[in-house]
């Protein structure tokens, strides 16, 4: 029910995640991000907790393979799951269990994971991962929804998805895009990507404000705090 990409930018240090449903509220479970840490995902009959240990195992000093096969391990339930990972160096990794869903699958890029399940065809993942590597230069929010996008566009899902999100971490503590349809009748990733639209030239401004309010100007956005 569940397609996403997790991915880094070996330009800016930044983590983000890209993911899209036929369930409500995807990104509330799946999408798991920590700054100077990595990006998970806990997808297919989600267990939210194991993004969690993911990336305490991240931070611990474990490599992506490793804080994978840890969980895999560890867990009775690891066959109904899909996880993926990455770190702020070496390869990313992932984890489809045997019980996934329909027709599922993983690819493994440079600076990218994704991985999905109830598809319309093996290829949708490496869509994914073309699509964000194709502009490197580009900001790391606008190559995650792209590459949602090509997922889509090379299939994506069995049947229409209705929520999508997209996380992505900076040097601070809190997430510096923080954008989620969790439901429409229309097309999600369209309107995800309409928000990021919104939200790109602003977002550095808003956490200027945060840490230096003296001295960031006001840009007159709606909705300034």
């Amino acid at each position: 029910m569940t397609f996403s990409i997790a991915a880094r930018c070996t330009r800016t240090g930044q983590f983000g995640v890209a993911v899209t449903s036929s369930s409500p509220a995807v990104a509330a479970r799946c999408a798991h991000v920590r700054a100077g840490v990595g990006a998970v995902c806990s997808q297919n009959v989600t267990d939210p907790r194991l993004g969690t240990r993911l990336l305490d195992l991240l931070a611990a000093g474990s490599s992506p393979a490793a804080a994978i096969r840890s969980v895999v391990d560890s867990e009775s339930t690891i066959d109904y799951r899909q996880l993926t990972a990455i770190g702020p160096d070496g390869p990313a990794a992932a984890h489809s269990g045997a019980r996934a869903l329909g027709q599922y699958a993983q690819a493994v890029g440079p600076d990218a994971v994704a991985a999905g399940n109830l598809l319309s065809g093996p290829g949708v993942p490496q869509a994914v991962l073309d699509a964000f590597a194709a502009d490197p230069a580009a900001p790391l929010g606008r190559r995650l929804v792209d590459a949602l996008s090509a997922g889509a566009a090379a299939g994506g899902e069995e049947g229409p998805v209705r929520s999508a999100g997209l996380l992505v971490v900076d040097r601070v503590a809190w997430p510096v895009t923080d954008l989620r349809v969790d439901w429409t009748d229309g097309d999600p990733i369209a309107e995800l990507a309409a928000l990021w639209k919104l939200w790109e030239p602003q977002a550095s401004a808003y956490v200027s404000r945060a840490l230096a309010p003296d001295e960031a100007p006001s840009y007159g956005v709606p909705g300034d705090e």
